[in-house]
Parts: C-alpha cells; structure tokens; sequence
C-alpha cells in the first residue's frame, strides 16, 4: 500500500482545513461507541447453526439511532476480527469476491469513523483485507502493521476526528503475535512490531496535533491480573496494559481480541487515570465512553468528566431500516449455507472428544490423512459444544465441523518429537488422578482451588482448539502418571512398529503449524525460526473446504471414531466420564 506523503503532513494540512473556520462552541458531551470481535455476526441470523440470534450488529443499530439523539456527536469505532467466524463473511471473503463486501456495505451504512484490523481480518488474506481497505470509507488502522519494504505504516497509523468543534485522535494498534499464528503468505510484505515501541513513536505525532481527546483502538486484550505488563515485554500479544502504563497521553482505551468485556479506570506510570473498556465479542456488547468537554481548555485540556459503560444488545430489536436494507445479503447467504452436499448416517458431537476417540475429531484426521497423504495427523475439536446430525448435511454445518479458515501443513517430525507433542496437548487437558474420585478433566477453579461453576456448569481449563489428539498411531494415555510421562505410543495405526527417531509425515493445521498453541514449539521442543523448514506442503485453501470437497465426492458420511487410543487405568476413567458430561453439559450423555 503506497503512501504518497506523510502521515505528520497529512493531519497538519487535514487541521489547517478543518480548522481554520471552526469557532469554540460550548460545552459537548460526546459518545465514543466501540464493537469488537464481531466475526461475522451481522444479521440477526445464526447461519451455522441455523436459528435467529438475540444480538447482532442489527440490534447496535438500533442503539445507535438512541444514542444520535440523545449525545452532541457519536464516534463509532471497531476493533476488528470481523471477517471470519459467520459464513456471511466467509461467503465475501471468498465465494463472490467480485460484489461490494458485505462488511463494507454494512459499516459504511452504520458510519463508522475508524476500525482496526484484527488478527482474524489477516487470516483471510492480502485479496480480502486490501480490498476492504478500499472499501471503507473510513482509515483501517494498525500503526504497528509495518511494510518491510518501506518501514511504514501498512494501514493508517491512526485517524484524526473532528466533530462539534472537538478534535479526537485514535491510533490503532494490532497485536503483533500474528506471525505465532498465521502463515507468512497471508501478511507478505508484513511485520508486526512491539505496541509500547510503536505507541511511543506515535504519541508525540499525535499530540503535536493538540487534539481534546486521544484513544487507543487496540486489537489486544487487556489483562493486569499480575503486574508483568509493567516488565519490558516485546511483543506481547496481549499488551494493551503495558501501552496503558508505559505510554501516557491516552485517556481512554479500547480493547479487544481476548473477548473479555472490561470496563475500569486505570492509574499509568505517571500517575494519570485513563477509561479502560473492552465490548466482548460477537456484538453481545457495545462499549461506550462517555466524555463531556468544557467550551475551553481548563488546566490544558477539555476534558472534564469520563465514564465507560457495557450495554447489552439482546435488550435491542434489530433495526427494521438496517434489515431491510441487507436482506438480499442475507437470502443469498441463507442459500449458500442451505445447500445440501451429503447426507450422515449417525449425529457427531465435538462433546466425546473430551474423553477418547470421537466421530467428530476422527472425521477430520480422516481428511486430513487422506488429503496429504502422511503418516500422523494432530487434530482438536474447534468448537467446545456442536453438534452434526444425523440426515442430509449443508454446507453451514462445515462451519459447526470447523470454524477457522485454517490451511492444512504436512511437516517434518520424529519420533520422539511426536511423543513429546501429545505429552504437551494431554498435559493442558488432563489432571493427575490418583483414584476414580479425582476429576479427569482440567477445569477453571476459583481462589480457593473449587470449581468455578456457571449455572452449575464448570468450564474447561483451556479452550478446545486446544485439545489435539493423535491418528495415526495407537497409544495409551495413563492419567495416574505426572505430566510429561503420560504417552505410550504402540505402533503405527498398520501395525507397524513406532520408532522414536525416525522422521514422520505429520498433519497439522496451520495455525499449529505456525506455532499457536505451542504444541510444536514448547511441547515437542522445535525452535520457532526452525519450523518453515520443517514444512513439507500446504493446501491452497482452507480445510473445510477440502472437507465440504470430500462429503460432495463420497455422497454419505459414515461417522465412526477411529479408537486408536485410550485413557488408563480404564475403570477409573469410566467412572469418571458420565460425571464429568454432567459438569461440562448437564447431561450424562
């Protein structure tokens, strides 16, 4: 992306323009609105699992119209992660690419006044993130984002503001793990640098320009639980906290990428207060900063009162204006995802592959060994609870199956490094039992060490796309033996013998191939700068479109789990498992 004169003229000649006919008007009061981690969810309509949503951005509409009514001047922002997770987005990303996209068209139409990319928005590739750069009729922010050719930024730095007389400066920052993650082709030209380094670049840019209010728009969670975001962390991929405490000048940050709605204030290194606020996910929750200004500058500066709020977006009707304004979208999404490509002869639920072999994770190795022909294939349930059932398949139940848009890596691996990985992906799962009382699984606990419930429900330690099992190979996992000692590989799944130093095709995806997780790295002991030359092959596209492909060819799904390993000691573990169903799903079975 070529830039034809720099950022720092730029906002002085865009200041000069707007402001040299600008009087001071009298006291304003300004809402700041942030969404974030949409992933798709637009429409009031859950197109994977096929039923209508209690919130979506439709639902933001209608708050929006509320909050235009009642503030002097609305500031609309988004903090990325929208073009994956839906298929309405997938559908634009990738199937018609010629059409407006749909993120595009409804942005636009909402008028947003900045966003910043997300790590999922570089997922989708160059072809989708460039041409919504052109798209929106707003600045798509990562001041961090940088082009190695010219050591600028690749996106803008971060956009200038300016309604009812008041100045608003907003720069972006995206978190800079990308590269742990995604595969250099997606982000060619790319590099992702630290965020307090960059913020600190910026900040004397951005207040040179003299603006009443500065926002931090990061794609980054916020976490200050222990206080290492005070530590000199490079590239931390949540690191929203170290910019808030190193970097001062901002008076509110937003957050996002983790999920974690949040709404404090928060008191940096030289002892100034700034608005913290993080929306959640999936357009459940707006955040929203209130700030009132004075008609002059008191003390150097407008601002005489702050505060955040979260509100809730299934108390919201969709926007009656905004549905109709998009249904053509969403009846040709609705035909796409109804399309039937196969039928099933049994239900798959990702809820077996918690404890052993399950149809739903032997579905994919299948695939995945069929596809690049290796040896081993690493797979996890991508989605805590769905389910597949039995009957005609659509091509929206890919998205149940697998939810990222993930290509599929065949690497290099001995023996030993195998073993070492599953001992990694066990130990993140699974407790050390001493006697069928003790809990199988890993759980969140609270301070005191109890199971931290959520209307009598517990939650897994870790997330589920975590949870890799091996096909392949046959192999026991002893779970009265400590971490790290757990794993008895047998043979390979033809019977022959498993060798500790021989090197294996593996199978994996690429965001494990990449070293998300760190099943690779930490777990089987490969240096990160060493695993592209472990890399034999990629696909060209993502794996559930192979797998859409192998459904179509094959007519009929035959679900079976390829039971090819085994928790032990087996009777302790089968007192356990109808117990710890009831924990995680309220039911047995």
């Amino acid at each position: 992306m070529k830039h034809t004169i720099s950022w720092q003229l730029a906002v002085l000649l865009l200041f000069l323009a707007v402001f040299s006919s600008c009087t001071p008007g009298e006291t304003r009061r300004i809402s700041i609105i942030l969404t974030t981690d949409l992933h798709g969810v637009i429409l009031p309509w859950d197109y994977t699992e096929n039923k209508p949503l209690k919130a979506s951005l439709a639902s933001t509409a209608s708050y929006l119209r509320e909050v235009r009514k009642e503030s002097d001047a609305v500031i609309l922002l988004d903090n990325g992660d929208n073009l994956q997770g839906q298929p309405a987005v997938y559908y634009y990303n990738f199937i018609d690419t010629v059409s407006p996209h749909l993120m595009a068209e409804v942005f636009n139409w909402l008028g947003y006044d900045a966003s910043t990319v997300g790590n999922h928005d570089i997922e989708a590739g160059h072809s989708v993130y460039d041409r919504l750069a052109q798209e929106y009729k707003f600045p798509l922010l990562a001041a961090n984002a940088v082009s190695v050719k010219t050591g600028e930024p690749y996106f803008r730095p971060c956009a200038f503001i300016v309604k009812e007389n008041v100045k608003i400066a907003v720069l972006g920052l995206v978190t800079p793990a990308i590269p742990t993650w995604l595969p250099p082709e997606l982000y060619s030209g790319m590099e992702f640098r630290d965020m307090v380094e960059t913020a600190r670049i910026w900040m004397p840019e951005i207040l040179k320009q003299n603006p009443d209010i500065v926002i931090g728009l990061f794609h980054s969670g916020w976490n200050t639980e222990n206080e290492e975001y005070k530590l000199e962390d490079s590239l931390n991929e949540n690191g929203s906290a170290s910019v808030a405490w190193k970097v001062p000048g901002f008076d509110v940050i937003f957050c996002g990428h983790d999920h974690r709605p949040a709404n404090e204030k928060f008191v940096n290194s030289v002892g100034d207060t700034l608005l913290i606020l993080n929306g959640g996910s999936r357009s459940e929750l707006v955040a929203q900063a209130d700030i009132t200004l004075s008609a002059g500058k008191q003390n150097g500066k407008r601002i005489r009162s702050i505060a955040g709020r979260l509100i809730e977006m299934n108390g919201f009707a969709p926007d009656d204006e905004f549905t109709k304004k998009f249904e053509s979208h969403d009846r040709t999404v609705r035909e796409y995802v109804d399309r039937i490509i196969g039928t099933s002869s049994a239900t798959i639920s990702s809820r077996d592959s918690y404890f052993g072999p399950s149809s739903f994770t032997g579905m994919i190795h299948s695939v995945q060994l069929e596809i690049t022909g290796a040896d081993i294939s690493f797979a996890a349930p991508l989605s805590f609870d769905v389910k597949i059932d039995k009957g005609p398949i659509r091509v929206g139940d890919m998205f149940k199956l697998y939810r990222y848009e993930n290509m599929l890596y065949t690497m290099s691996m001995s023996g030993e490094e195998i073993k070492n990985y599953l001992e990694f992906s066990y130990s993140g799962w699974i407790s050390t039992m001493k006697g069928p009382d003790d809990l199988l699984l890993k759980y969140r606990l609270d301070n005191e060490g109890k199971l931290l419930l959520n209307n009598g429900r517990a939650w897994l330690a870790n997330p589920s796309y975590n949870f890799d099992s091996g096909a392949g190979i046959n192999y026991t996992v002893d779970v009265s033996k400590p971490e790290g000692s757990r794993i008895y590989i047998t043979s390979l799944a033809n019977g022959q013998p498993f060798n500790m130093e021989r090197s294996y095709r593996v199978a994996v995806n690429s965001y494990r191939g990449n070293g998300g997780g760190g099943h690779l790295t930490r777990g089987a002991g490969i240096k990160h700068e060493e695993l592209r030359s472990r890399l034999i092959s990629s696909t060209d596209r993502d794996l559930r479109y192979y797998i859409l492909k192998s459904i179509e060819k094959k007519k009929t799904l035959e679900p079976d789990p390829l039971n090819n390993w085994k928790f032990i000691p087996e009777k302790w573990v089968k007192i356990r498992i109808p117990q710890e169903y009831l924990l995680l799903f309220a039911t047995t079975k």
